[in-house]
């Protein structure tokens, strides 16, 4: 397992790789992969809650997914995202909840925010909280940046962000996660900054990459980003295998005689 040490100093040696997951499966399947590090999102108010967007996820939510996901990766860098109000309120609310996502065994929790929130980075590092950075497209403040667009394409955006990175930095952060900003800037935080920066949809100079796992894999199709890859079509794969399955049961097809327990079998 990479511990926060050991993923600083792979900036500038190799890339690194993080997906989320929400499951135990899913983290089993990222583990016999090899991924380097686990992000459990608060993303799975979208694609496994069925929310609009992450703002409604709760703290015993993500608990649940923090637990399971560690039981099924136990060797794996495992990073809990803060959901919405849960660390803002009070620098006591951000320390109880930071606290008890590492008791339930995550490594590292990330918190989205840049200058506003580095007196809260400051004191969880300090208390031994590992702590990832999140700025850029922040969708815990949708209601407030005018929607999903892309960060960095005005000199006001600029100039905020890139002091961000290094107010992240002084408060300890050993990460940065950089959503939908554009790629020259993105290079640019990459270049100045000590610590790994991890993009999504930043482009190809950033030190890592993370997607979430259903749109890497095709489940989710209503959303189709242009920096989303998708490396599989399970979607149409798992319909078509309901589909075979309903038919099988309509027409007596299943059970077969190789799928029934009989008395004179030992």
């Amino acid at each position: 397992m990479l511990d926060v040490k050991r993923i600083v100093s792979l900036k500038g040696k190799r890339k690194l790789t993080m997906l989320t997951a929400y499951s135990y499966f899913q983290a089993r399947m990222l583990e016999e992969a090899g991924i380097d590090m686990i992000l459990v999102g608060d993303s799975l108010g979208n694609v496994m809650l069925g929310y609009e967007n992450t703002l409604p996820v709760v703290m015993e939510e993500m608990k649940s997914a923090v637990a399971a996901v560690r039981r099924g990766a136990p060797n794996t860098f495992v990073i809990a995202d803060m959901p919405f109000l849960s660390y803002q309120p009070s620098l006591e609310l951000a320390i109880e909840n930071a606290g008890s996502f590492l008791k339930i065994g995550a490594n590292a929790v990330k918190l989205e925010g840049g200058q506003e929130v580095a007196s809260i980075v400051e004191r969880l590092v300090n208390l031994g909280v590992p702590v990832m950075g999140h700025i850029g497209l922040t969708p815990q403040y949708v209601n407030t940046i005018g929607g999903y667009k892309v960060q960095g394409r005005d000199e006001a955006s600029v100039k905020r962000l890139v002091q961000s990175a290094k107010e992240l930095v002084r408060s300890g952060v050993f990460s940065i996660v950089l959503e939908l900003v554009i790629e020259e800037l993105a290079g640019q935080i990459t270049e100045e900054e000590p610590v790994p920066t991890i993009g999504i949809g930043s482009g190809r100079f950033c030190d890592g990459q993370v997607l979430v796992l259903h749109d890497l894999l095709g489940v989710n199709m209503e959303f189709t980003p242009k920096f989303v890859k998708r490396y599989a079509r399970l979607r149409e794969t798992v319909v078509s295998a309901v589909s075979d399955y309903i038919s099988e049961v309509r027409d007596g097809r299943f059970p077969a005689e190789n799928n029934v327990f009989k008395k004179e079998e030992k």
